[in-house]
């Protein structure tokens, strides 16, 4: 068996050694264009920023400790051109010499990765502007900032890579001016999940324009002065374009291999292309999304690996399946961290995927313990059977463990019932012994076999024009802190004594600040035969929202 692979990031890598562990006997042949093979492309925002301090770090492993370990015989600088599927052979040049040679193949794996979207505005090319794709790249960015001091910079895209880029470059000491075009972050999440995100950039002194677009550079006076939409400009020293990757399928295309709908490298569930002998794996394949089925390209370094080991499997004979992506992610920014796993709202709105959701707020341990802090999530099922769909959890600690439960659940065929009866670690100093993932669990239920009619947040206005009562079970002092238009305020404890105060023939909405006194209030309600629901998440959940007083109702103008 003859193997080449094409491409040498996480993708080509793990392949490769992969191969090699299955085979001892294969012959094994790496191309990678650049000068490194399998670096830690995810830390390069920290190695600009100084985190990482040890460039050496990055490198997971080098093409000597390849060759030696693995007995793959890697070629870097060296770029695969052409695909002669008849004759089982690839065009190869060396970047170097310009030496153009051609290399047999039995099988053969294409990692070609992504390259970063250069946006077609004027002066993009201008010195002292930056994608940052690889180790080079950052390389680049490091020796202009040692060598120009520069004090004030912009990132264009307010993704994974912009936002870690905004953190490290605040740490460097410099001004930083954050723009990005919709009126969100993290554009892949759910607009309302976004806003502490966006909260926590404004308090450490970032710029953040959302809605506005650049749409011209000029360099005036040692400065990049910066055009914008909206006919604003600003004079920046340093510009970070981190406005998303585009698949590299140039190869595949012009070797006839079939191209699929979102743009990608069409693949079967082996992982094969349209040529059986080929396989894709890595930024440039086209999966389907594991919760919806749709086909999508997910540029993750962790369904690269695993893509890699899968399609390797199949090459030796082992007939494994890729179950799908369900683009699991997580980013950090400043004190706050964002974690997401399979389908978003949005999504599932666009596909006409039925769903129900839910807010909470718990704590990631023991609110006695030191150090708690709270995290909000959301939850969303399928109103059929409770098969969890997706999740988002923003806040501090405990981010990560949460969103990898979920993540790990809807992988497993989980429901809503099922995180009920999950057993997880528990001390004071870990977690609660109502874990956070236990009680979305609870709620999602409660919904699901309506113990708890629920409002959310959008459609609270249509409720009150309904005529709706919209009550404040929170205590007198809390009520008086944030005052909602047309509420009336009776604290739970009082709520049995005053149920005269409240009409059997209206709807009833009632809310609290984080929804649990809410649902015991709904309870108390619904049992004695009121039209009642409690506000999903209270007004924490609200008061995330930004939006205006003509489409949200009183509640929401009363706390943005």
């Amino acid at each position: 068996m003859k193997l080449v692979i094409v491409g040498g990031g996480a993708g080509g890598a793990t392949a490769a050694a992969r191969a090699r562990r299955l085979d001892e006997f294969s012959e094994i042949v790496l191309f990678e264009r650049g000068e490194h093979i399998s670096y830690a492309h995810c830390g390069l925002p920290y190695y600009i920023g100084g985190v990482i301090q040890n460039r050496e770090s990055l490198l997971a492993s080098t093409p000597e400790r390849f060759r030696s370990r693995y007995q793959v015989d890697v070629r870097v600088r060296t770029e695969v051109r052409r695909i002669l599927r008849d004759e089982k052979t690839v065009e190869v040049v060396e970047l170097d010499t310009g030496k153009v040679y051609r290399e047999r193949y039995d099988k053969l794996v294409l990692s070609p990765g992504s390259s970063p979207i250069v946006p077609p505005i004027d002066g993009v090319n201008l010195e002292g502007i930056f994608t940052l794709r690889n180790l080079a790249d950052a390389d680049r960015i490091v020796k202009f900032i040692a060598d120009n001091k520069p004090e004030r910079a912009l990132v264009v895209g307010a993704g994974f890579i912009g936002l870690e880029l905004v953190e490290n470059l605040k740490r460097l000491g410099m001004e930083v001016i954050l723009v990005e075009m919709l009126n969100q972050v993290l554009p892949a999440m759910d607009p309302e999940m976004t806003r502490p995100i966006e909260a926590e950039l404004e308090q450490n002194g970032v710029n953040l324009m959302l809605g506005e677009q650049v749409t011209a550079f000029e360099r005036r006076d040692g400065k990049l002065k910066t055009f914008l939409k909206s006919g604003r400009t600003v004079e920046v020293d340093m510009v970070m374009l981190c406005v998303g990757v585009k698949p590299n399928t140039e190869l595949a295309l012009s070797s006839g291999l079939e191209i699929g709908r979102s743009g990608g490298i069409k693949v079967n569930e082996y992982l094969q292309t349209s040529d059986p002998d080929i396989y894709s794996i890595g930024d440039a394949v086209e999966t389907p999304h594991f919760v919806t089925g749709e086909p999508v390209i997910i540029p993750l370094a962790g369904p690269a690996n695993r893509q890699a080991r899968i399609a390797v499997d199949n090459i030796y004979g082992r007939n494994v399946k890729y179950r799908g992506t369900l683009g699991t992610t997580i980013v950090k920014v400043f004190g706050i961290t964002v974690a997401s796993t399979g389908a978003s709202e949005k999504v599932l709105k666009r596909l006409g995927i039925r769903y129900e959701k839910c807010y909470l707020h718990p704590y990631d341990h023991a609110t006695y313990y030191p150090g708690a802090s709270q995290m909000t999530i959301k939850l969303l099922f399928s109103p059929e059977d409770g098969r969890i769909l997706g999740a988002q959890v923003v806040g501090g600690n405990g981010v990560d463990k949460r969103i990898d439960v979920i993540a790990t659940a809807i992988l497993a065929g989980m429901t809503v019932e099922d995180l009920t009866h999950l057993e997880l670690a528990y001390a004071p100093q870990f977690g609660t012994a109502k874990d956070a993932v236990n009680m979305a669990g609870y709620v999602a239920s409660n919904i699901l076999r309506n113990d708890a009619p629920t409002v959310h947040w959008e459609e609270l206005e249509q409720l009150r024009k309904s005529g709706a009562v919209i009550v404040d079970i929170r205590t007198p002092e809390e009520y008086s802190l944030d005052e909602a238009p047309g509420a009336i305020n009776i604290p739970l404890e009082e709520l049995r004594k005053r149920l005269s105060e409240l009409p059997k023939d209206k709807p009833v909405c009632v809310y609290c600040t984080v929804g649990l006194r809410g649902y015991i209030a709904t309870r108390i309600l619904v049992q004695r035969g009121y039209d009642a629901k409690n506000l999903s998440g209270g007004l924490r959940t609200v008061s995330f929202l930004k939006v205006s007083e003509d489409n949200a109702s009183t509640l929401v103008s009363a706390v943005s």
